[in-house]
């Protein structure tokens, strides 16, 4: 998703970079990873959106890969150092997190904890349109409670009465701002950095 609205948004001609501060992946994946596909989106190097150093070839939360493969611990302040070292100008920063909200991202730390130290001025939530959402959505926007979330409903379907029905029940029932396409994400996105 994150790709689809970088692309979203260099179609409006904003500037826009994009950082994956860790990553891990299946090695027998041959397709491309979540790196070279927000670098396809931004223009950028992958080895600048993700440092070769934060590629995990194990198929596990990060932390869990480095130690399976022997590698040393890193930190929620390892990966926010690594992520703030690049000077960006004016573009909007979009940095993926890797799992969800609350799977580990770091010896120390998760998504969460991610968010916390780079005080970002919007936090997107990414969740399926389909079963299980209104679950997933309300645990995981408690638990970033200190942070302005807007919810995207990804593969959402106009035609599909049950992501018709979540949509309505998370904006009227839960008060989340709510959007179900990567243009009008982008357009949240523009705004919300530019009051953030």
């Amino acid at each position: 998703m994150t790709a689809r609205l970088a692309t979203a948004l260099r179609e409006r001609g904003v500037a826009v970079a994009a950082r994956k501060p860790v990553q891990s992946l299946d090695p027998a994946d041959d397709g491309p990873s979540d790196s070279d596909l927000l670098a396809a989106a931004t223009g950028e190097d992958a080895n600048v959106v993700c440092p070769p150093h934060r590629r995990y070839p194990r198929a596990m939360a990060p932390p869990m890969a480095a130690d399976a493969l022997g590698l040393p611990t890193f930190t929620v302040a390892d990966l926010t150092s690594e992520v703030a070292t690049h000077s960006l100008g004016d573009a909007i920063v979009l940095v993926e997190s890797a799992g969800g909200v609350r799977s580990p991202l770091a010896a120390d730390g998760d998504t969460v904890a991610l968010a916390d130290a780079l005080r970002p001025a919007l936090v997107v939530l990414v969740a399926d349109a389909g079963l299980g959402t209104i679950n997933a959505v309300r645990l995981s926007s408690d638990a970033l409670a200190a942070h302005r979330v807007v919810v995207h409903l990804n593969r959402y379907a106009t035609g599909d009465e049950l992501h018709r029905r979540k949509h309505e029940w998370l904006v009227t029932r839960e008060g989340l701002e709510v959007v179900t396409d990567p243009e009008a994400l982008a357009s949240v996105v523009v705004a919300g950095c530019a009051t953030g």
